[in-house]
């Protein structure tokens, strides 16, 4: 049971963010996220979105820090991603 985070490498809203994923549950995930104060808004499909100024906060924690793509592996993993549909033609 392990909550990961990648490094606030994603731009949006005038911020960098982090996504912040579970490799056991969502409840698990909603339960941390609740724990370092994140809005349920925060959830985005499979993951939460985490603005930097956020980023300590979650791994003080106890989120692991991993790189981008081993974020998704791990998530892909547990069976618990969800991408984007894509738009149809």
């Amino acid at each position: 049971m392990t909550v990961y985070i990648d490094p606030p490498d994603w731009p949006g809203h005038g911020r960098m963010w982090s996504h912040m994923v579970s490799d056991t549950s969502y409840d698990e995930l909603h339960a941390f996220a609740a724990r370092i104060g994140a809005p349920p808004r925060a959830f985005d499909r499979d993951h939460y979105d985490v603005p930097s100024e956020r980023y300590a906060d979650a791994v003080a924690a106890g989120a692991v820090e991993v790189g981008s793509k081993e974020l998704v592996r791990r998530l892909t993993q547990a069976g618990l991603r969800r991408p984007k549909r894509r738009a149809s033609p």
